[in-house]
């Protein structure tokens, strides 16, 4: 008997919804079914997968704009430098849409669309048949003026405003993802406030895990392989 009613006690323990939480309808959440591992696993899955498609461009980003776009090491450096600090800077204003109006939840739906739109887009920049086009070069008075063709400018112009959608994408992840995973957790049970510390622990692990496999296999496929197919793979 005693056996049944501490079963019994622990079965509406955990169907009992978590004080002064709501899940991103307005709904109270049940422990039983909500939060903790299962949802924090999925969000350690989703950073994984994001920081393999944002190293999958960094990494060797000034190979690409140094090679198939022509571009010289300077410009191209520039155009990392440039391109890189807006990553860091945007997520500022994500985190502002994300608290203000449209929360962690939402915030991540909707990134990870324009994420997998820039993505998809860049793929198709460096398919075009642009890529092996040559310059137009004319000599003036010793002065040798080269002019990009205009499949070739269309081409420049659709990778950069695709890398620049991933970048307003990472402004969403960013904030938000590591947050919503931490909020898993209910810092009022001290056997999920202790659970919650091995979580960051397992978050640092995916992030250089995602880290580590992009420069292994992704910038190997981009050197050896084809562009386009280390560009679609994230």
């Amino acid at each position: 008997m005693a056996i049944s009613n501490l079963s019994d006690t622990g079965a509406r323990i955990l169907e009992e919804p978590v004080d002064g939480c709501v899940d991103y309808r307005g709904r109270l959440v049940l422990r039983s079914s909500s939060g903790g591992w299962r949802s924090a696993k999925f969000m350690i899955g989703v950073e994984v997968a994001e920081r393999f498609a944002y190293y999958g461009i960094e990494s060797n980003l000034i190979t690409y704009l140094t090679g198939p776009l022509g571009q010289s090491t300077v410009t191209a450096a520039e155009n990392v430098n440039v391109w890189s600090g807006t990553t860091f800077v945007l997520p500022l204003f994500g985190a502002l849409v994300a608290d203000s109006f449209l929360g962690r939840y939402r915030t991540i739906v909707v990134a990870s669309l324009i994420y997998v739109l820039g993505l998809g887009l860049l793929t198709l920049s460096t398919m075009l048949p642009a890529s092996t086009t040559t310059f137009d070069c004319q000599n003036t008075n010793n002065i040798t003026l080269c002019t990009s063709p205009p499949d070739h400018r269309f081409q420049v112009i659709l990778f950069f405003f695709s890398i620049y959608l991933v970048a307003v994408a990472q402004s969403g992840h960013r904030p938000c993802v590591q947050a919503l995973g931490a909020d898993q957790f209910d810092e009022q049970d001290p056997g999920e406030c202790k659970i919650k510390s091995s979580f960051f622990n397992w978050w640092g692990f995916g992030i250089c895990l995602g880290a580590l496999s992009t420069r292994l296999i992704l910038n190997y496929i981009q050197d050896n392989l084809s562009w386009a197919l280390g560009f679609g793979i994230p």
